[in-house]
């Protein structure tokens, strides 16, 4: 991680807060435009694509390596309340694919999450490895995705498993996007040099 990556980002905000400033990892992508706040930690080739939000300052926001988060997403928190001593901080884990346009608040995505375009996904909610939340679907607080599930709907309810060609599906996404962000990434480095 570097140690302030404001400098490397002029065409995004990367705001401090509280004393806490985003930890982005040197070879994520980072488009202009985003905004990311406060206790924020994006690993090694993830992708934060065209203005989202990443607002890290009630608790804190973690996007594991070569997760992708698509264009317009917001991702928030919950602070600690008197019920939820630790409040809902929002945890990525690695590989998982966050759709266009999607509300990602104070839950858990496991590695290998599918959350699609338009999808909210509310406090405290869980998606496991290899699960899916379809495009325009509501997780609602407290709802887990199993491992290997397909939900939709909203509010979102089990709708089938998964086959393999699904998930297989799901890794080349997530390494189109790997590939996609080290390119836009090149070119805005090329743009400022030049």
């Amino acid at each position: 991680m570097t140690a302030d990556p404001r400098a490397r980002y002029p065409d995004a905000t990367i705001l401090s807060l509280d004393g806490k400033v985003p930890r982005i990892h040197e070879t994520a992508f980072i488009a202009p435009g985003c905004r990311i706040i406060g206790d924020v930690e994006i690993g090694p080739e993830a992708s934060i694509w065209y203005n989202c939000v990443l607002r890290g300052d009630v608790n804190a926001i973690r996007i594991g390596a070569r997760s992708n988060i698509q264009d317009g997403t917001v991702i928030h928190c919950d602070s600690p309340d008197p019920r939820h001593p630790a409040g809902f901080p929002t945890i990525i884990g690695e590989d998982v694919l966050v759709g266009h346009m999607a509300m990602i608040h104070g839950c858990t995505l496991e590695d290998r999450a599918f959350v699609g375009l338009g999808a909210i996904v509310m406090n405290g909610a869980h998606v496991e490895s290899d699960g899916m939340l379809a495009a325009g679907a509501m997780l609602t607080p407290g709802k887990r995705i199993g491992a290997r599930q397909l939900w939709g709907g909203r509010p979102a309810a089990f709708m089938r498993d998964l086959t393999e060609a699904a998930l297989a599906d799901m890794q080349l996404g997530v390494d189109h996007y790997v590939r996609n962000g080290q390119r836009h990434k090149a070119a805005l480095d090329g743009a400022a040099q030049g």
